[in-house]
């Protein structure tokens, strides 16, 4: 009798919290990434340690099905590749801004070369505006900020490229044609830094900006949206004239506007917005055909009273649901899922899986922090792989990226089976 006890006790549990080892049907068709960032020095190094630790982490990642990389490229109007425009990154060297490796490598080439392999598309991950963060105390010669200092400004410890300005969007579309024409990437990411964060009493310089050429404007607030309106406009348009099957997508911030009077449509949150806090309209984006896919960062936890991350993807979901020429795939932080995994009410890989697949629109994952998922921090990436991911996908359609060459998984697998038939033919003479 005891014993029946127990077990209908844990029974109770199990349907209460959900079972942890219950499996979600493998998507025939699911974006499946992971950001590999480049500024907390994981990828300083001689080009031999870091060549390895990417090799590393991509076996890992291929055995657990991930399908796409973003790898951050540009940091600070820097390179973690040749670039014929921006000085070396010292997050690449761990030197200085501006030093080359230490062997005639490529790190985008490197990882363009390794992901295809795997058959891994390559997203070439930048920061548009962000010109020198805080901890960088000495620029190269040909820096941005050395050659046109009157097209930075300054906030806090930042300092970056004016959004304000034409001749900026301009450098960055440049900056990005560049990539695009000289590497066979499968698309161009851009991360959640488009006006600077907001800091308590601090003001963005550019009133005089907006004095001189207001557009029409009568608030501050539109002018700087339209601001960066028209950068992701030609951003996109740039780009696609250049390669139309490019895949050009934004991580945004987790919330784009929260419920109130002046928008009741917004999300039951109480955070920072992207639409007032930086200025980052991106469901015009979306509407407007200028992405082919936003990830917001829902980097929170369930049951966060501010931004519930279960809220957040339903939110996400419904919003997006009108908008198909747009793809929907959520940020997940790896950390804080993990965190306190052994409990039902927060934390818990399962129900955050759940809330991805059961809303329609959502298209994918993308997870933060690359490390935790190979190293296999509280037991996430094995029970990705038993239970989720177990089993290759392939990428998701997209209404507005012409299929003028096949899907880098099928034309790779393709490819691989080709090879390998002409080894067997060879062979046999």
């Amino acid at each position: 009798m005891e014993l029946k006890r127990v077990t209908c006790i844990i029974l109770l549990f199990m349907l209460m919290c959900g079972s942890p080892f219950a499996k979600v049907a493998a998507q025939e068709r699911e974006f499946r990434g992971v950001w590999i960032q480049a500024v907390n020095g994981q990828l300083e190094g001689t080009a031999v340690q870091t060549q390895a630790t990417l090799r590393c982490w991509l076996d890992s990642l291929q055995k657990v099905y991930v399908n796409n990389i973003f790898f951050q490229v540009r940091v600070e109007c820097d390179a973690l590749y040749k670039s014929p425009f921006e000085p070396w990154s010292r997050f690449l060297t761990g030197g200085k801004q501006g030093d080359a490796p230490d062997a005639d490598w490529d790190p985008l080439q490197f990882m363009v070369d390794e992901c295809h392999k795997r058959s891994m598309e390559l997203h070439a991950w930048i920061n548009p505006y962000r010109a020198c963060t805080a901890t960088t105390k000495e620029l190269a010669e040909n820096h941005i900020i050395n050659l046109k200092p009157e097209n930075c400004f300054k906030y806090g410890d930042l300092t970056l490229l004016n959004p304000a300005l034409q001749e900026n969007r301009d450098y960055i579309c440049k900056i990005a044609a560049d990539i695009v024409t000289r590497y066979d990437v499968d698309g161009i990411h851009i991360d959640d830094y488009f006006y600077p964060y907001p800091e308590s009493g601090r003001k963005i310089p550019d009133m005089e900006d907006f004095k001189r050429d207001p557009r029409g404007f009568t608030d501050i607030g539109d002018w700087r949206r339209d601001n960066v309106n028209l950068f992701v406009e030609q951003f996109y348009k740039t780009l696609k004239s250049i390669k139309p099957y490019l895949k050009i997508g934004v991580s945004p911030f987790g919330v784009y506007r929260n419920a109130g009077k002046d928008f009741p449509e917004g999300s039951r949150t109480n955070a920072l917005e992207n639409y007032s806090g930086l200025y980052a309209d991106v469901l015009l984006w979306a509407r407007n055909g200028w992405t082919d896919y936003l990830v917001p960062q829902l980097y929170w936890n369930i049951g966060y009273s501010r931004a519930d991350y279960e809220t957040l993807v339903e939110w996400w979901a419904s919003a997006m649901d009108t908008i198909p020429q747009c793809n929907l795939y959520i940020g997940e932080d790896v950390q804080r899922t993990i965190s306190e995994n052994q409990t039902c009410a927060k934390y818990d890989l399962k129900r955050k899986v759940n809330s991805n697949y059961k809303t329609s629109p959502v298209k994918g994952t993308v997870l933060w922090l690359v490390p935790l998922v190979v190293e296999d921090a509280g037991g996430y990436r094995t029970t990705l792989r038993n239970n989720y991911w177990t089993a290759p996908a392939e990428q998701p359609l997209y209404a507005n990226v012409k299929q003028v060459k096949q899907s880098a998984f099928k034309q790779r697998k393709a490819g691989k089976a080709g090879n390998a038939g002409a080894k067997r033919k060879r062979v046999r003479k």
